[in-house]
């Protein structure tokens, strides 16, 4: 259970209730240490309680509580897969969303710093970077040694940080010719309208357009016709892990008046990074819990994987593969797991003749742009090197993750190890 959030009320952000609420939870997160090894979020707390005169909660300086708050990158495992006392339990624990109110009243009270503002602006960032001319510049920098210092003294970027590569030529230029299509045939099946609209994601757009192309290659060549949208903004997963709240509903707005005139004209709608499925399906709707047209696209959103399996299940999706996979080592991603799908992923593409998958389910540390401020980077890839070690370790044909940059963020963790994404697997499989 999951209450909604009331960011609107003035109580949300007031800080006596706040530090009262963050008291509260934080005892008895000390009392209980059943997470400690999720993130950096609980060592820190957890060892600010050790270290405090009383080595109790109640000698903590309040600036612990806000350096607590700055290691939470809202990744739900917490509350998804550890947390005893979540609701409908009579403790009520909602850790990550009394994160979220926390970054709320830092945003509100202008203790965000503009690196983080910027990183979290990815529609500007894609639009501006998209540029062909800006998109080399920009490229070349990231791509030297001397780009990368110059990034991490200027903006806090941290030197051996992933960041994502820009292209000029979009997904949404690269398919141009099925943006707003809508005329087409399509048969139902497994709960599924058997028609989907791609939300491209501003990382699918901009950072890896081949990933929509894969998506869009695989739906058709499964007989399922496909659309892009007129128009589209980012799903605002980033503004969540900033506490711009404000923005969200700005994204939202325009998002979900357009996705919502495709799920009344029957359309499926489908995103290949899970964080934005994730954004349209649980957290919109818990912000905007009265918003109609909010809980009509969340229940059309579906997790590429998880449409496939549903397609699968009533005979609906071909298994006529040319090609093997071999052993695949797939880490799932947080924000995919906090979906509580099950591992449609590896069901997929355990279809695949002589196709075995490995799972990995821990965190890749990246959490959107956590791994990449030079403060956290190190700790960043300590998370990630468990998962980094269970790849080098099992010396897979592939490795893969559903999120392209945790994927990149244990690639470069690992000693070898080159990362694929699924959607790409499956229609190498295909052989389209």
């Amino acid at each position: 259970m999951r209450d909604p959030i009331d960011w609107r009320n003035p109580e949300y952000t007031a800080e006596e209730p706040l530090l009262s609420e963050l008291e509260r939870v934080f005892d008895i997160c000390h009392g209980c240490r059943r997470c400690f090894n999720l993130c950096n979020v609980f060592p820190t707390l957890f060892t600010a309680v050790d270290e405090s005169d009383t080595g109790d909660l109640d000698s903590v300086p309040k600036k612990a509580y806000w350096e607590v708050v700055e290691h939470c990158y809202l990744c739900d495992l917490c509350y998804m897969t550890k947390c005893p006392y979540v609701p409908p339990h009579e403790w009520a624990v909602d850790f990550p969303h009394l994160m979220l109110r926390a970054k709320v009243k830092q945003f509100k009270d202008g203790r965000t710093s503009l690196r983080d503002k910027l990183l979290s602006s990815t529609d500007t960032l894609g639009k501006l970077a998209g540029i062909p001319v800006v998109s080399q510049a920009v490229n070349a920098v990231n791509s030297s040694k001397l780009g990368r210092q110059v990034l991490q003294r200027t903006l806090g970027v941290h030197v051996d940080a992933p960041v994502p590569k820009y292209h000029s030529k979009s997904a949404r230029h690269r398919l141009r010719d099925k943006i707003g299509r809508e005329d087409v045939q399509a048969e139902p099946a497994g709960g599924t309208q058997g028609k989907v609209v791609v939300f491209a994601t501003c990382y699918g757009n901009r950072n890896q357009p081949e990933l929509v192309e894969d998506l869009v290659a695989v739906l058709e060549h499964n007989a399922i016709p496909t659309a892009l949208v007129r128009q589209e903004r980012c799903c605002g997963m980033p503004k969540l892990e900033l506490g711009d709240l404000e923005s969200i509903a700005r994204h939202k707005d325009s998002n979900i008046e357009e996705l919502s005139q495709w799920v009344s004209a029957g359309w499926d709608l489908i995103a290949p990074i899970p964080s934005c499925v994730l954004m349209f399906k649980k957290e919109l709707p818990l912000l905007f819990p009265e918003d109609e047209k909010v809980a009509a696209v969340a229940r059309a959103f579906f997790d590429p994987f998880e449409y496939l399996l549903l397609r699968h299940r009533q005979g609906k999706l071909r298994t006529e593969f040319k090609n093997s996979l071999g052993t695949v080592s797939y880490q799932v991603p947080c924000h995919l797991r906090v979906q509580n799908l099950g591992l449609k992923t590896r069901d997929v593409l355990e279809l695949i003749p002589d196709t075995k998958l490995q799972i990995i389910e821990r965190c890749s540390g990246h959490d959107g742009t956590y791994a990449v401020k030079k403060e956290y980077n190190a700790i960043s890839r300590k998370i990630a090197l468990p998962v980094a070690r269970a790849v080098d370790g099992a010396a897979a044909n592939y490795f893969t993750s559903d999120c392209p940059m945790a994927a990149e963020q244990i690639a470069s963790v690992a000693e070898s190890a080159e990362a694929t994404h699924p959607l790409h697997l499956l229609r190498h499989a295909y052989g389209i």
